[in-house]
């Protein structure tokens, strides 16, 4: 075992020091992609992996979104057990965006930490605030700009290293001031921040695991509908930082994982809400505060504020009031469209005004509903539990499965079925965070068609978003230990934690879901003791005074 590092990052000089296992997660990596971009020789260090070892898909869960993906990936367990569903979670029907102590399990770096086994993690979403390991944490997506690292200071450390860091883009997605060869650019920079700052980090700490996470390769797709000349460009960048991470870091083994994959939706996108108004169950209203979304606290958290939760400005508040006597957002749109003033409206509207004026979900009024549309599923509004339940809990397991039926009967235009699975929440999750879960899972037909939660008069639309996550990601194994004879064609989402725990020679927990891929030799299962948050939770006074004005509810 290494010698241990302390916060100071005085780590004594050692003959042959080496990294032991290191962990590169490529958000929406998949062999489909990764095969176009080998071919085309743009992923020369990626390639060497697949080649020199063992890889395969790597089936993510469901729901299949980052917030959710990652923290099943990094503590082996579903989401009943560590209870993140999505970008966002709820009390009653508010919402705040979901942040690292809403992972009640423990990590990979957290059982390493009870072995004595050093950790450097940089970027990997929902991590913030960070765990106090032995090593070194720099959070990355959903938590703020400027975010609390570990050991406290080492952000600044970082940047005096390397220049500059940061999480976010300097841009707002949709800023028409930039051009795209400036956002691509701003991508890369992004892309080379994550690679040299882990460098840094692993030269000063020496760490037994490194876990170094690139969410560009995801958001190319999002952003640019998959034009491949773009995502072509991110990916080599990528690929330059890997390259230089493992000649920097000389890792003994290299694992590669991504939290799903990625590709187009083909069929056209499904507003689950509308049919579940004409249906009967959902109520709308005009005027609120908008559809739950992580989106409105975006430009605050790449600001460095740590907001969670949103409370409609002044301006918003009135958008709220004119919708709520017809006069809403889109009527005014259709107007301003008639002039040819639509985008100079966009350029100066403030998107909670949008949110606010508009028709919305009446929650309480609602009997079953979509909240968010990452989560894939349906809520229910059930008495005794919700804070104005309409459905009786003696009726919750009949109404329930009549709504499942219903949905199971839903086709798309070409008359196949929307949904390739309509299932209750018990299908799919386990443990003592299952509650937090939809009560209804829906799975769309391959992944096909995207889920809208936005009222609308229309069932079927044209995709928002053409290019969207998919089931299948990808993990390849390389290096000492590694069984290159076997195969991880089977391997899942939770066996990436045990997997790398038993290269280690580590004892992976109990509670996990996955299981040890037999490329390594298995170590055995342990009991744990709970999983208990040890981050620093302190936050200075302007931003308390900051969140009692945004209506901070956890």
């Amino acid at each position: 075992m290494k010698a241990s590092v302390s916060n100071d990052g005085q780590h004594p000089t050692q003959d042959g020091d080496r990294m032991d296992a290191l962990l590169i997660g490529i958000d929406a990596g998949c062999l489909s992609v990764f095969d176009r971009l080998a071919d085309e020789n743009v992923i020369p260090h990626l390639q060497s992996l697949l080649e020199d070892g063992v890889a395969g898909p790597l089936e993510s869960q469901v729901p299949p979104w980052t917030p959710s993906a990652w923290p099943s990936m990094f503590t082996g367990v579903n989401p009943g057990k560590h209870g993140v569903y999505g970008f966002t979670g709820f009390d009653g029907y508010d919402f705040h965006v979901v942040k690292g102590n809403d992972v009640k399990a423990h990590r990979l770096w957290t059982l390493l930490d009870q072995h004595d086994r050093s950790s450097v993690v940089v970027n990997v979403p929902v991590t913030h605030p960070p765990d106090e390991i032995e090593g070194a944490i720099i959070p990355g997506f959903i938590g703020p700009e400027n975010p609390p690292c570990h050991p406290e200071g080492i952000l600044d450390d970082v940047r005096e290293a390397i220049s500059e860091y940061r999480v976010y883009p300097r841009y707002s997605r949709g800023d028409d001031s930039l051009s795209d060869a400036e956002k691509m650019d701003e991508y890369c920079t992004l892309v080379r921040m994550r690679g040299e700052a882990f460098q840094y980090l692993s030269d000063r700490f020496h760490p037994d695991f490194g876990f170094l996470q690139f969410q560009k390769t995801d958001t190319v797709f999002h952003e640019f509908d998959g034009d491949w000349e773009k995502v072509k460009q991110v990916y080599a960048a990528t690929d330059e930082q890997i390259g230089a991470v493992l000649e920097a870091c000389d890792p003994r083994r290299v694992f590669v994982a991504s939290d799903h994959g990625m590709g187009r939706y083909e069929k056209p996108e499904f507003r689950v809400n509308a049919f579940l108004e004409d249906a009967g169950y959902l109520e709308t209203t005009l005027g609120g505060k908008g559809m739950p979304t992580w989106n409105v606290m975006r430009d605050d958290l790449r600001d460095g504020e740590q907001a969670e939760t949103w409370e409609p400005s002044t301006t918003e508040r009135l958008a709220a009031s004119l919708a709520s006597v017809g006069i809403t957002t889109h009527r005014i749109g259709q107007v301003l469209e008639r002039l040819g003033l639509v985008d100079v409206a966009k350029a100066r509207v403030p998107d909670g005004v949008v949110r606010t004026g508009n028709e919305q979900v009446d929650f309480p009024a609602s009997t079953a509903y979509v909240r968010a549309r990452t989560e894939l599923g349906v809520r229910m509004n059930v008495e005794g539990r919700d804070p104005a339940g309409k459905v009786p809990s003696a009726e919750y397991e009949t109404v329930r499965a009549e709504l499942i039926e219903e949905l199971e009967s839903v086709t798309a235009p070409d008359g196949e079925p929307v949904f390739q699975e309509v299932a209750p929440r018990e299908a799919f999750f386990e443990g003592p965070y299952t509650d937090r879960a939809v009560d209804i899972v829906t799975v769309p037909n391959d992944f096909q068609h995207f889920l809208s939660a936005q009222p609308s008069e229309q069932y079927f639309v044209e995709t928002t978003e053409p290019w969207n996550h998919k089931l299948d990601g990808i993990f390849v194994a390389a290096g000492d230990g590694i069984d290159e004879t076997r195969s991880v064609d089977a391997a899942h989402l939770f066996d990436v934690a045990p997997t790398i725990l038993a290269s280690l020679d580590v004892p992976y927990s109990d509670r996990m879901d996955g299981r040890v891929l037999p490329i390594v030799e298995s170590t055995e299962a342990m009991a744990y003791p709970s999983y208990v948050s040890t981050e620093r939770t302190s936050v200075d006074s302007a931003v308390e005074s900051r969140l009692e004005e945004l209506g901070y509810v956890e």
